[in-house]
């Protein structure tokens, strides 16, 4: 429930990323001695989710503190993940990798997640097989076999994140040298092969479009700390622009947002920046802009949904092309609920910015549309109620509080 109309201002802590926690907590499984501990590991209930996958499988996964969790894969000894806890995420494809690793066997519930289009496994299969897996779809699960994981190059296709982190992790365990072509570029990529490094993996190019693993025949348990999310970093600061306030956002890593915050400068934004901090002051209208999603560097696909709602409100019209996935402006529809004005047409929204927003009941569908929705709540006149929470809550921790603190009037009802 949100009362609009209220400038955000203050500071808030980013938390630990989201996409490095869940590929990092699925490879501290990999460590045949000892434990690993991990710091800075949000609780959001994805997380949640794969640490309950993890138990069922054998391993033992120990919330220490708040942000603090004890793996340990010592125990690891099913092949099977449990299929209504597996369907519920993305990041059980991970899973996969892991058990053929470990395990020579993997049998997965083909994932859930956001609906924001097509993701379809066939990348990670492709990649499997090419290291000496045999891999396929059938009743509704990944299964994959092996005897053993042998060293290859692999080309993936469209730079995919969650198969660059697949076969990273199988590949850890993999007898020689593989070279991944194509690799995801991301923070979280980088923050990953640091981890694997620390355990015992030889990894070079990591941040780069080739990635070399040479495989270890035995990973030893390490401490780690996540890496800050920069998705909901971002989150906050157009938070900031779209009800012209201003917020600082620290532990943070600026140079992992430096595309969006061109972007929100070429806006109108007032931007200072320190070694873990941004400050964001907002004009009281922002400045119509285009974006178009890329691949890391380039403007990043989760942070497109709060930037279109900051773009409801700004002077002039603005074009927004989503280039990774062909249903990430569904959210669109919800926001005409309170005036704004957006034609999508496949792949590209046209925006064209009005003075006033108006509460309306909205649902949430997806974590990244879903923070859209309050984020526009948050400029609208009067109450927007956004049902659907528990899909927000899968990729933020403690949204309403966070903003509560800022100064919103908002709350979650049960």
């Amino acid at each position: 429930m949100v009362n609009g109309g209220r400038a955000l201002r203050g500071e808030v802590t980013a938390a630990g990323a989201k996409n490095s926690a869940l590929a990092i907590i699925t490879a501290a499984t990999l460590a045949e001695r000892g434990e690993t501990i991990l710091d800075n590991v949000p609780q959001y209930s994805d997380i949640l989710h794969l640490c309950a996958i993890l138990r069922d499988l054998g391993a033992e996964a120990e919330w220490l503190g708040p942000s603090t969790l004890r793996v340990d894969g010592r125990g690891l000894s099913r092949t099977k993940a449990p299929y209504n806890l597996a369907r519920k995420l993305r990041g059980s494809t991970y899973v996969v990798g892991l058990l053929l690793a470990r395990l020579g066997e993997a049998e997965v519930a083909l994932p859930g997640g956001c609906d924001i289009g097509s993701r379809p496994v066939d990348f990670h299969l492709k990649g499997f097989q090419a290291l000496g897996a045999d891999a396929w779809v059938e009743h509704g699960s990944i299964h994959a076999r092996a005897r053993r994981l042998v060293g290859s190059k692999v080309f993936i296709d469209r730079s995919s994140f969650g198969t660059t982190v697949n076969l990273m992790i199988a590949a850890s365990r993999a007898h020689g040298t593989t070279v991944l072509e194509n690799a995801a570029q991301e923070p979280e990529i980088v923050d990953l092969a640091n981890f694997l490094t620390a355990m015992g993996v030889r990894i070079r190019g990591a941040g780069t479009k080739l990635i070399r693993i040479e495989g270890a025949p035995e990973l030893t348990g390490t401490r780690h700390e996540i890496i800050p999310d920069r998705l909901e970093a971002g989150t906050y600061l157009c938070a900031a622009a779209i009800t012209a306030g201003r917020v600082t956002v620290r532990g943070i890593i600026p140079e992992h947002l430096r595309t969006v915050l061109l972007k929100l400068e070429e806006a109108g934004c007032r931007l200072a920046e320190g070694a873990d901090w941004i400050t964001l002051e907002a004009p009281r209208r922002p400045t119509a802009v285009d974006v178009q999603t890329s691949p890391y560097p380039g403007f990043a696909t989760d942070l497109q949904s709060p930037f279109v709602a900051v773009m409801t409100i700004a002077e002039g019209v603005s074009v927004v092309q989503e280039t990774i996935f062909d249903n990430r402006f569904g959210f669109t529809n919800e926001l005409l609920r309170l005036g704004a004005r957006i034609k999508v047409d496949r792949d590209v929204a046209v925006i064209q910015g009005v003075e006033r927003l108006t509460g309306a009941p909205l649902e949430a569908h997806d974590i990244r549309g879903g923070a859209a929705l309050v984020l526009a709540g948050l400029a609208a006149e009067g109450t927007t109620e956004v049902s659907g929470a528990a899909n927000i809550g899968r990729g933020f921790q403690d949204l309403e509080g966070k903003m509560a603190a800022l100064g919103a009037d908002i709350r979650l009802v049960p």
